[in-house]
């Protein structure tokens, strides 16, 4: 297969709110690899290809004539179900390749790097922890991947999902999180906004950010109980600071960054 192949087909585009879309792509002519929940696929466009009338004019560089633009995104689909995968995008309208896949739309062309890769993924967590899952924006998506796999078979295992986000119609997948929220009784899912006065109805939920319902015991109160460093594994994904933030509110608790050479409690990965 040619590095410059156009390889996939987009299946299926859900505009979930403005900049924001989910892609359902099928790979064209061969099969989808195994992966882990919480890795990430590459996908590219040549420069030719199309940009979206929402984003900015493109002001980079010419890549050399071949050349593929690409990018790597975070897979929201089961593991168990590889009839597709689906990635949760936004729109950087100044970027390379979101606005180009943002003109994308059912039937559309794409290519689909064949190897699926990362280590967000839940193989250093004990299989009896509990589990807060943090995410701003599409920081979901690697989520979404592992309670679509685990979920609702995930035996005495309590799992939390905190999610942050400016307004509550970018507050990704919600009707799905609500349903698990109801049919799986050790599951919580805790969304928050920053900006409810932009909200054209009044908004009932939090306001501020996922680290003000950290503090407050948000988790604690869902649970009934606190999470602490002996029980609970922590995954923080989206925005940097956020991840800093939280990170240090962490520390103070006990809670340690892991790496491969010291084992912690508190999983990272940084969109941009």
């Amino acid at each position: 297969m040619a590095k410059t192949e156009l390889n996939a087909v987009v299946l299926q585009r859900v505009e979930v709110a403005p900049g924001l879309i989910i892609l359902r792509v099928v790979p064209e002519g061969w099969e989808l690899p195994d992966f882990k929940p919480g890795q990430f696929a590459v996908l590219g466009l040549p420069p030719e290809a199309p940009r979206s009338l929402e984003a900015d004019p493109d002001e980079d560089i010419p890549p050399k004539p071949g050349a593929m633009i690409r990018r790597s995104y975070s897979i929201a689909s089961s593991s168990k179900a590889r009839e597709y995968l689906e990635l949760y995008i936004t729109l950087v309208r100044s970027g390379s390749l979101t606005p180009r896949l943002f003109a994308l739309g059912a039937g559309d062309r794409l290519w689909l790097g064949p190897r699926i890769t990362g280590f967000f993924t839940l193989d250093a967590v004990p299989a009896d922890s509990h589990l807060v899952l943090v995410a701003t924006g599409t920081g979901l998506a690697p989520y979404m991947s592992m309670l679509r796999t685990m979920l609702p078979a995930a035996g005495g295992r309590r799992i939390a999902v905190v999610l942050g986000a400016r307004h509550s119609w970018d507050l990704g997948y919600q009707s799905e999180l609500r349903t698990l929220e109801r049919r799986c009784p050790g599951f919580a899912y805790l969304p928050v906004i920053s900006r409810p006065a932009e909200e054209p109805l009044p908004w009932g939920g939090p306001a501020g950010y996922v680290q003000d319902l950290w503090r407050e015991g948000a988790v604690a109160r869902a649970w009934g109980f606190a999470p602490t460093p002996a029980t609970t594994a922590v995954f923080l994904c989206g925005n940097p600071a956020m991840i800093d933030d939280m990170v240090g509110l962490l520390a103070a608790q006990g809670f340690r960054e892991h790496s491969r050479r010291e084992p912690g409690q508190v999983f990272v990965e940084r969109y941009w």
